[in-house]
């Protein structure tokens, strides 16, 4: 009989972990303070404009309709004129400050991740694929640009919305605001069932998109192996699958939000029908005006709206949720290869020694098949050496643990005299010059592509370089 508690505990507290997740963007919100502060108060300049429209509503009925007063009717009408204008102002610069927050916070998410990126071992992208975090850094921080630039906003629009609501429902009638009341549990219920379950779909779904993006980057890269075999249909077969499965994860958590919406309204509307009913009762036994119960039907309108707004923000707030949890796993991701604290300068004048004494190595994603086993080679300046061997026998790997891409499982690696694991790896591989078998070419510029290694080059060095390489 205690499973079940200590379940829903543990199911609570993991769902309660992942929201915290959001709280990553602090660090990328909290510089623009400025722009937070302005935001907060058109907001409530915005919000409290919202709540003076229903007491000049009751003005309007009141002193203009039921009274016949002309003039109380134009004063009031030209008040309610003037608040709505001020809320409309106030409405704009929100929603420009907020919108502007998210677009530059999320810009700086971007760069951050990405320059993370950036600095992870090849060891990483062997087990990461490359598809997932582009769509980590493109659809997920899409994501993000919602919840800062709409959700959070909204949420906090529709909760001051909501408690102004309650207030004023309560200074203008006690006994329906009880009754207003008694239906909130039945409007969270929804919100708490549905909620939990639209999350975990939310996850489910971005993680498939993130397969769709990988699959396709995968084909697009070896597009020539692909079409060598004719390999298309298979290709066109396998892409349909996992779009429909992506599809169908998306089409339930789609599902989901739909009934909590449609939930929502049906108990939220049905439950102001019920007070409109109770209220005409008090205004025809005269214990209500007209102008009373109007407003008192609007911030009721109010408070629900707010609670339907809020159940929607819930939703894009777990699926921020998922997509922060998503992020934070590359960022928390540390390089394998990093400098020490005090690296050892190598020489100033590169002699060209270089040595690999008893050198033993497994790759990340072959921990049991060692890809050099006890290898030594002493390569002294000036010399000329090549390595020989079938694929797999190691030759690759040789240069990628020169380069310091990969640290060796045993044995050192020196060059001329500096153990690389103590030296930094931006120094060494300023050292080595790479020419591969098969160049990659950037969609760029000729400039930027023969330029890559030396960004400072002039223009007659990039030509010189053209002329050399016989590409002019």
């Amino acid at each position: 009989m205690t499973a079940t508690p200590i379940a829903n505990a543990a199911e609570v507290s993991t769902r309660l972990q992942r929201l915290r997740h959001l709280r990553m963007l602090w660090r990328f919100v909290a510089p623009y303070r400025l722009q937070m502060v302005g935001a907060a108060i058109a907001l409530v300049i915005a919000a409290g404009c919202f709540l003076v429209i229903g007491q000049g509503l009751k003005r309007v009925i009141d002193l203009g309709f039921m009274r016949g007063d002309a003039s109380a009717l134009n004063h009031a009408l030209f008040a309610l004129l003037g608040v709505i204008v001020v809320m409309a102002g106030a409405t704009y610069v929100r929603f420009y400050l907020v919108s502007w927050l998210g677009e530059r916070a999320i810009a700086d998410v971007r760069r951050a991740v990405f320059s993370h990126l950036l600095e992870l071992s090849p060891g990483f992208f062997e087990q990461a694929r490359t598809g997932d975090m582009v769509s980590r850094l493109t659809a997920d921080t899409t994501l993000l640009e919602q919840v800062i630039g709409s959700s959070v906003s909204m949420a906090v629009r529709n909760t001051l919305l909501g408690l102004g609501g309650l207030i004023m429902l309560a200074l203008t009638s006690g006994k329906l605001t009880l009754l207003v009341l008694s239906m909130v549990p039945l409007v969270i219920g929804p919100i708490v069932l549905f909620g939990r379950r639209v999350r975990r779909l939310s996850r489910a779904s971005q993680d498939r998109v993130a397969d769709l993006g990988a699959y396709v980057d995968e084909t697009l890269h070896e597009i020539r192996t692909v079409q060598a075999y004719g390999h298309e249909a298979h290709d066109r077969r396998l892409f349909s699958e996992r779009l429909q499965v992506a599809f169908g994860t998306a089409l339930k958590r789609v599902r989901q939000r739909a009934a909590l919406i449609a939930a929502v309204i049906v108990l939220v509307f049905g439950g102001v029908g019920v007070i409109l009913w109770i209220g005409g009762q008090d205004v025809l036994n005269g214990r209500l005006t007209a102008g009373q119960l109007s407003a008192f039907v609007f911030y009721a309108a109010m408070v629900a709206g707010s609670v339907g707004a809020i159940s929607e923000v819930i939703g894009d707030l777990q699926r921020g949720a998922g997509a922060a949890e998503r992020l934070i796993e590359i960022l928390q991701s540390a390089p394998q290869v990093t400098a020490p604290a005090l690296p050892i300068a190598l020489p100033m004048l590169p002699e060209g020694n270089v040595e690999l004494d008893r050198v033993t190595f497994f790759y990340p994603t072959r921990p049991g098949q060692p890809a050099l086993d006890d290898f030594s080679l002493r390569v002294h300046p000036g010399e000329k050496v090549a390595l020989v061997g079938p694929s797999g026998a190691g030759k690759s790997t040789v240069f990628q643990l020169l380069m310091r891409f990969y640290d060796p499982s045993q044995g050192a690696i020196r060059i001329d005299g500096v153990d690389l694991t103590r030296a930094d790896p931006a120094a060494v591989r300023g050292r080595i010059a790479l020419v591969p078998q098969e160049p990659a070419i950037f969609a760029s510029s000729v400039r930027f592509n023969v330029s890559y290694g030396r960004p400072e080059a002039s223009e007659q060095q990039i030509r010189e370089a053209c002329a050399g390489a016989y590409a002019a």
